[in-house]
Order: structure tokens, then sequence, then C-alpha cells
């Protein structure tokens, strides 16, 4: 698969604080690539990097085979998409589309043509002749998005874009994002702390955590077997319930509990002290708990109602531990509950690593 965005041994220091260490990714042609993580784990720093915005201190940068480490942005074939909108208050949405390429010099008809396409793309031809203060805060996402598709470029950065919207904005905007992808089929890399906008969005994640990359993998790959203990506590809402335990003789023994692991497949091998993670959707309630590798009784301690959801909070072992199931489901706080859930569903990380096993 050809590459579109190849980075090498990237390092990044201010002073003596070392921001990006030795980071390696290489990126598809056409992929959609969500760098995801906590504040100050170095997503924008990388996603600034990629751009030209910052002087990195080692390594090299390449877009679509030309090496870029030294050049300016403006070579790069990039668009760039920031948190705010920084639209010019006094231009109409067509002046502000249009700005950085009457800069360029790029003829008049070229400009038009170019801005007609974008605004036809985006769906926002109605709004050319408005200026920002007239639109909503979706629509002037659209429009800096729009600013950013006139350059014509082949690989678009997305920095946060739509962490200033509300809830429903958000969910519409990341709606047309993906369609807006599958329309152009040109790389983008997007930075997000939202983990439901990587999830939703991304052909393949990179979790990020102190400036290094803990997992680059599909979204299904990094739910169902996180490479760590960071990643499955990062993914996931409520987060993996967690156990502490040990594994002997090819059982994960917890306090009385004791599940027999044959069913789970090792990435490699185990002794000794364990974490088994299961997700709060993967245990069983009710009739069918029986049937698990293991079944325990617990009692809802709280009760938080969905609506399409209903998560229940227990414990396990004195341990706090979500159970998500059916908004449906009658359940009220005090309630004995039978559950259950098997091997071949969880996911152990060595104690002393909090690598997965």
């Amino acid at each position: 698969m050809t590459s579109s965005v190849e980075i090498k041994n990237l390092n990044l220091s201010f002073g003596a604080v070392e921001v990006l260490k030795n980071l390696n990714l290489s990126i598809a042609e056409g992929e959609f690539l969500v760098l995801l993580g906590s504040s100050g784990c170095g997503k924008s720093t990388l996603l600034n990097c990629i751009a030209g915005l910052l002087d990195i201190t080692a390594g090299q940068i390449f877009i679509k085979g030309q090496n870029v480490t030294w050049a300016e942005p403006s070579e790069r074939g990039i668009g760039m998409v920031f948190q705010s909108y920084a639209l010019y208050p006094q231009m109409t949405v067509e002046g502000n589309m249009s700005f950085g390429l009457k800069n360029a010099k790029v003829p008049k008809a070229e400009i038009k043509e170019r801005v007609a396409h974008a605004a036809d793309v985006l769906q926002i031809e109605p709004l050319l002749d408005r200026k920002p203060s007239a639109l909503s805060g979706g629509q002037r996402q659209r429009v800096a998005i729009g600013r950013a598709l006139v350059r014509d470029v082949d690989v678009f950065l997305f920095d946060e874009p739509l962490s200033n919207l509300d809830a429903k904005l958000r969910a519409d905007l990341r709606v047309e994002l993906k369609q807006l992808h599958a329309r152009l089929q040109n790389t983008m890399i997007y930075v997000t702390h939202d983990q439901v906008e990587a999830m939703t969005l991304a052909d393949r994640i990179a979790i990020m955590k102190d400036g290094l990359i803990q997992q680059l993998a599909s979204p299904a790959e990094i739910y169902s077997r996180p490479a760590n203990l960071y990643v499955a506590d990062f993914i996931g809402s409520p987060a993996m319930n967690l156990l502490d335990g040990q594994i002997n003789n090819g059982n994960f023994e917890a306090g009385e509990i004791s599940i027999p692991l044959g069913g789970y497949e090792f990435s490699r091998e185990a002794r000794g002290g364990a974490l088994l993670g299961i997700r709060p959707e993967h245990v069983i309630v009710g009739g069918n708990a029986d049937t698990a590798d293991i079944s325990l009784d617990v009692t809802a301690e709280v009760v938080e109602a969905l609506g399409s959801d209903t998560l229940v909070l227990t414990s396990v072992n004195a341990t706090r531990f979500w159970l998500r199931i059916s908004g449906q489901s009658q359940v009220a706080t005090g309630d004995a509950l039978r559950i259950g859930f098997n091997a071949s569903d969880a996911s152990l990380f060595d104690k002393a690593d909090e690598k997965r096993l």
C-alpha cells in the first residue's frame, strides 16, 4: 500500500523536555487516521510537526514520497482545519474560502470553480454571501473545512475541529466528515481527545501517551484487543472492569474467584501477577450467566438509565464493577443479580509491565 505520509524516527524537544520520542508512523494513501489521547499526550504537537508549524529536533517527514522535513507549510501540499474557526469577520463566506487562493495568485476562474465545488461538497452554497456573524457554529466549521478543501491538496489535517460545538452538532458533523472522506478519498489525519469521534471516524487509531504511540490499529482491534492497560482503560465508557489477581495452572485467580482460561487467546507467556479486564457490555446478566466460564452473585449499587442502555454499578472482590444491560431491564438499586462472563471476551495484562498477555 502506498504511503501518503511517512514519519521516521521523529523527536521533538523543548529544552530538556522530550515531547515526541523516536516516533515512527506510516499513513496509507486515502486513509483516515485519528491521533487520540488525553491533553498533553503530544497528538496536536505531532500534527503541527506534519504541518510544518513546528521545527522537529530529529527525524524526517515525507509527504507523497517527498522529504518535507524542512519545507514551509505552504510547500507541503496540506490543508489544515483548526479547533477555532479563525474566519475573517469582515469577509463573506466566499471571501474567506478564496482568500488563500487569491494570495497564491490562482486565476480568478479557477478560484470560482474551486469555491463552487467545495461549497457543493459541504452543502453551503446558500451561505456564500453571508458573513461569519450570520452563521451558526456548525456552519462556521463547514466554512473552515471548505477553506482547506479549496486548496486541492492530498492531505488534510484536522486539529479537534468539532470540540467547540454542542453534542448534537458534533454528531451531525461527524457523519458529514465521514461522508466527505468517502467522496474525496484524500488522506486525513485527525486529532481528538474524544474516543467516540475516534471510533466512528477512523480507519486506524493511534493512541498516544507521553509522546509515544501506545497502539496503532483499527477501532475494532483497539476495542477488543487493547495492547496495554492504558489503552484498555482509555477506550470504553464506562471503562473496562479490572480484577487484580494471578495466573495459576491455566486459571485466573482473584480471591475466591477462579476463571479457566482455556478460551483466552494468549499473545505471550503468562505467569504470576495479572489483571483481568472485561468490558461492561460483555458481562452476562440473568438466566444465561450460569453457562459462562465464571458466574457469581452481586448487588446493584447504582443504576443509571440511559434510555437504550442501563448502566449498573456493582462490586466484585471489593472492586467497582460496571454492567451494561438493556434499557428495558427492570433493575433497581439493591437488587441481587446473577452475572457471568467468558475468558474469550476478556483481556489479560501483566501486572509488572501492564502489557497485554
